[in-house]
């Protein structure tokens, strides 16, 4: 499996990528909040091993963000914070499990196991005929793989996750984009626009709302 680390700690870096590697799976190791958002989505991770403080941020503030941007990845926070206020912070931030340091290799390699095996139930995710594998990063419509690129991808999960509600522009360009502005340059119309012509004679799926932004239709007769 592939595991991101992110871990600004040299030392406790350095080991947990020796652990993972050791086990058979592939490590990769981020230093920052930024770095590490990047990779969680733009990369196919089978779990992440995430520290509570950052030298840009904080684990809660990175599970908020990933969670709203649609990557459902399981995390594992690993934090000094022992006391039950701190976890609860953890959990309801996005993170799917805590463990205090100091811990036992053996009970880490347990829970990320534990973590890949519970995510792989949730992995598929489904709008009508329109099939989403969040694990695979890979889209079905009708059975036919549908030929998309990473942001198109994150736009129709962002929609798929949404069912049927309308998603904001102001949300889409934060969460797939990561801008808390519009930049003017049409950036999600376009990609829109792409996304439909690559639905083909089902691009009504993708519905304009005016005055808010889109929503992702499952049925052609649905109000």
């Amino acid at each position: 499996m592939k595991v991101l680390i992110i871990e600004d700690d040299p030392t406790l870096g350095e080991f947990l990528v020796r652990v993972v590697a050791e086990e058979g799976d592939t490590p990769e190791l981020a230093v920052d909040m930024t770095t590490g958002l990047a990779r969680a989505r733009s990369a196919s991770n089978d779990v992440i091993i995430l520290d509570w403080m950052l030298p840009d941020g904080d684990g809660p503030t990175f599970c908020d963000q990933l969670r709203r941007a649609g990557v459902l990845t399981p995390i594992l926070m690993l934090t000094a914070r022992g006391e039950v206020g701190d976890r609860v912070t953890g959990l309801q931030s996005g993170a799917d499990d805590y463990l205090v340091k100091p811990f036992e290799v053996e009970e880490l390699l347990a829970r990320l196991n534990a973590l890949v095996r519970r995510s792989a139930q949730l992995a598929e995710l489904r709008v009508g005929e329109l099939v989403i594998d969040r694990l695979r990063r890979r889209c079905t419509l009708g059975g036919n793989v549908l030929d998309l690129r990473s942001r198109e991808y994150e736009l129709l999960l962002r929609l798929a996750i949404a069912r049927s509600e309308p998603v904001s522009r102001a949300t889409l360009l934060a969460d797939v984009w990561n801008l808390g502005f519009d930049p003017g340059s049409g950036i999600l119309d376009v990609h829109v626009s792409r996304l439909r012509d690559k639905l083909g004679t089902d691009a009504w799926r993708i519905e304009t709302v005016r005055g808010v932004g889109y929503r992702l239709r499952e049925r052609r007769d649905e109000a």
